[in-house]
């Protein structure tokens, strides 16, 4: 059974999903762009015997606060500082994180700050490599290189109800994808401020590439039990990211998955069945 809760970190709150009971391992669920912690709705009860799980929701998304970005950074670092800080009023450590899309910025720079938090990573088309970016990362590079008022701009596509659309269904058969999910995450695009504190964190997600490195370097040095489980149709960050991290850390299993970048709105069960199995739990 999956229960509902908030709580203050820096002023902000901030809305998190639970499962399974406290005794068990705990494993916290990144969510990615543009969803928030419903993105697991469909896997915790499928994990709840097997983890304590914890899913919030980042600043700005879903039901956590989202305050005006002219009183809030919206950075993948500031991000992450009340993420580490949320994982750190609840006595989450050490558990198991599970990663995903913006996720993956997120959970492994707190894993690169506390390597001590990290009992073991899933990571779900949550890419640290460049060989996982797709083709359309060229022109966000263009981007980040020469910024303009009119490129910025040019980003509110990326909150338009068929771009979003499309991310759920590119890469998966007609008829598996429930509409639950992009419907939510469509409501969410109407929220006031939506728009531009999504822009400043398309903007900033250039750090999260140059960053790469470091996270390369954690992975190589403690090398933690990684599951790297992805929809390898996934357009946005390719399969490639998912194999490389066999390069680095040697505790690696990579499962491909015929599933598009949301491959838990086609593979919960099997996601759900890859995690028991690699962990041993």
């Amino acid at each position: 059974m999956i229960s509902y809760h908030t709580t203050k970190i820096q002023d902000l709150s901030i809305f998190y999903r639970e499962a399974g009971q406290p005794d068990l391992p705990t494993l916290v669920l990144f969510h990615g762009f543009p969803s928030a912690s419903h993105m697991f709705r469909d896997l915790m009860p499928r994990l709840e015997k097997h983890f304590h799980l914890i899913a919030p929701d980042y600043p700005g998304f879903g039901q956590s606060s989202a305050p005006d970005r002219r009183q809030f950074a919206y950075t993948f670092d500031h991000l992450t500082e009340i993420m580490a800080a949320f994982v750190t009023k609840l006595n989450l450590t050490p558990a198991y994180f599970y990663v995903f899309d913006y996720g993956a910025p997120i959970g492994f720079r707190i894993a690169a700050q506390h390597p001590d938090w990290i009992k073991g990573i899933i990571s779900q088309n949550g890419n640290i490599y460049q060989e996982g970016l797709g083709p359309k990362w060229a022109d966000r590079q263009d981007f980040w290189n020469h910024p303009t008022p009119e490129k910025r701009a040019s980003y509110r596509t990326a909150f338009a109800p068929a771009t979003i659309k499309n991310q759920y269904l590119t890469g998966t058969l007609p008829g598996q994808v429930s509409p639950d999910g992009y419907t939510l995450d469509i409501a969410y695009t109407h929220a006031p401020g939506y728009t531009e504190r999504q822009l400043d964190l398309i903007f900033d997600y250039q750090n999260n590439i140059k960053l790469y490195s470091e996270f390369q370097a954690y992975l190589r040095t403690y090398q933690p039990q990684l599951l790297a489980v992805w929809g390898k149709n996934d357009p946005s960050f390719i399969f490639p990211g998912a194999e490389a991290f066999k390069r680095d850390d040697p505790n690696t299993e990579v499962d491909l998955l015929d599933s598009g970048h949301f491959a838990l709105e086609t593979h919960a069960s099997t996601i759900a069945q890859l995690i028991v199995q690699y962990f041993n739990v």
